[in-house]
């Protein structure tokens, strides 16, 4: 639900920060006073246009920011993941517009595009009236209104499952035939690369081994000179380490005898003695497994030079060279079995089709059933609301196709699917007697529109996955006994979702939970509009207004409290 909207230097408004609770919210004011300025500047915050003429004279930019108590919607969670913004059950949402015509828009202080922000508004908030957020005047949700009425979402996902099977099996199908020929073409050829890489047999790891061993051999020579040296120095020389680390082992220990502090270099330097012996065996084991063998360093060049000229075609390393092998054995494989694969994926084809097909048939006879329970209540409730002459239909349709891939059987024709069946939906309307149906979204405008969505929406409305709802104008055209009913909708809505209504009729105005007045003053020789929450007096009050005028009396007063139900 809307929690609060904040506006600044948009058109009439300075400055201006409002609380919505729950229920229904009606806004009233006299013509002028910028009511429709407000519901414009929440559309503009959901994504709508915006021009540099909304920003207020003298200002550099206009700042409308939404905060949304938006917990559990799977949809809207999913959408702020995928672009990364951090969600929680509130969602803060701003729109900046500068003089220069400039638009920033921010999701909990994260930017994004202004597509994103249009997205996520159509996730929170219908907008009903001269305003683009028309969720029901958008043909390709009318599909989605009849199946959650019918609660067909368990049908509809076991269909799409099977789709999503058909849609792979025609891929895989499509991607296999279009490589058949090549696949008839390369098979000689990769036959002869599978036997080139094959005589050299290269595993993994192969060339390190074999690069350290050429090292080693290369320098065998160095090797053991410096080893034998080294040795000498050590151990086995005049006046090596090892025999002077002795003399001065003596030494200590001497001195150790005469004061007890060179006890522990005696140790030590006895440590060190000990270290460099074991060195000098190490060095002198190594001097003899030297190896002098150039038939075995000519046999490692040999084979270094194979794998290299098997990495200069194959990828340029001896892991690439396997992963090609690895491929071609594949294709090869592929190219030998052809027919026998083609075989396989055709039954599993046919299969997919098959479940795609009988699914669709079940998703369409229940959409139909359901279709018809919706134009009955849809009819009925527009009588109510002041269009005695409505016919309300929801008009399904399907498209033959000829050879399609995601074509399914129908009876004796074949039918394109989609994502949701075979079936389109649209629903259509004619609101004076004599005249034809015609598609919802060209047949009116204005307070008829939002009578129609309201209607819709009472019907639709525990199903409707949309928390606010919002009508401008919903009271254009009607009065007295249609005014009521309108009335009674707009109140039995707010059961289901939060209502934001503009109206100048009481008996709307009197059912309100929460009633704000939007009116106009001048500050500093300029209009600047304000709102305010009204006190229950107040409230009575203006309902009196509604009722008799600028001039209210008490007797005013009291049919305002009776329509109110207050005693």
């Amino acid at each position: 639900m809307l929690r609060t909207l904040t506006i600044r230097n948009y058109a009439l408004i300075e400055e201006l920060s409002v609380e919505f609770p729950n229920g229904l919210v009606i806004l009233t004011g006299e013509t002028g006073a910028g009511k429709s300025i407000l519901i414009g500047a929440l559309g503009l915050v959901l994504g709508e246009r915006a021009s540099s003429d909304i920003v207020r004279s003298g200002a550099d930019k206009a700042v409308i920011e939404a905060t949304f108590q938006a917990g559990g919607n799977p949809q809207l969670r999913a959408l702020l993941e995928t672009h990364a913004v951090e969600g929680g059950n509130e969602l803060i949402v701003r729109r900046e517009v500068s003089a220069k015509g400039q638009s920033r828009c921010f999701v909990n202080d994260s930017p994004v595009t202004l597509a994103v922000q249009k997205q996520l508004g159509e996730m929170l908030v219908d907008l009903h009236g001269q305003h683009e957020h028309q969720s029901l005047l958008r043909v390709e949700t009318h599909i989605l209104m009849v199946d959650d009425f019918g609660g067909l979402d368990g049908i509809v996902g076991e269909f799409q499952d099977a789709h999503t099977r058909l849609r792979e099996c025609t891929g895989r199908l499509t991607d296999l035939q279009a490589r058949e020929r090549m696949l008839k073409e390369k098979h000689e050829f990769y036959a002869f690369q599978l036997q080139e890489i094959d005589r050299v047999m290269p595993r993994q790891g192969e060339e390190e081994e074999l690069e350290a061993e050429l090292r080693i051999l290369e320098n065998s020579e160095r090797l053991y000179g410096a080893t034998g040296k080294l040795y000498d120095l050590l151990y086995g020389g005049d006046q090596s380490v090892h025999d002077l680390l002795v003399v001065a082992r003596n030494q200590l220990q001497d001195l150790a005898e005469i004061d007890r502090q060179f006890t522990s270099a005696a140790t030590e330097c006895s440590s060190a003695e000990e270290i460099v012996k074991e060195l000098s065996k190490f060095i002198q084991a190594y001097n003899a497994r030297v190896e002098f063998n150039p038939e075995r360093l000519e046999s490692l060049r040999e084979r270094l030079g194979q794998l290299s000229l098997l990495k200069k075609k194959y990828g340029g390393s001896v892991d690439a060279v396997l992963a090609h092998r690895e491929m071609i054995v594949r294709e090869i494989d592929l190219a030998d079995n052809f027919d026998h694969i083609l075989s396989d994926l055709g039954s599993d084809l046919d299969a997919a089709r098959e479940a795609c097909a009988v699914l669709a048939q079940r998703v369409s006879a229940k959409r139909h059933e359901t279709a018809k329970k919706i134009d009955r209540a849809i009819t009925s409730e527009l009588q109510k609301l002041g269009i005695p002459h409505a016919r309300f239909s929801t008009r399904i349709s399907q498209s033959e196709a000829a050879e399609s891939p995601l074509a399914v059987r129908a009876g004796n024709a074949l039918m394109e699917t989609n994502g949701r069946g075979y079936d389109r939906v649209e629903f259509f309307l004619s609101t004076n007697l004599g005249e034809e149906q015609r598609p919802l979204v060209r047949v009116a405008s204005g307070g008829e529109v939002s009578r129609v969505m309201l209607a819709m929406k009472t019907i639709l409305a525990k199903s409707d996955r949309l928390p606010v709802l919002v009508f401008d104008e919903i009271d254009v055209g009607v009065s007295g006994r249609v005014a009521q009913a309108v009335g009674m909708a707009l109140k039995n809505l707010s059961g289901f979702h939060q209502v934001i209504a503009i109206t100048h009729l009481p008996q709307i105005a009197g059912l309100a939970d929460a009633h704000y007045v939007v009116y106009k003053t001048e500050k500093g020789k300029r209009s600047v509009t304000s709102v305010r929450r009204l006190s229950l007096d107040e409230q009575v009050r203006e309902v009196a207004t509604l009722m008799s005028g600028a001039e209210v009396t008490e007797a005013g007063l009291a049919g305002a409290r009776e329509l109110m139900k207050l005693k």
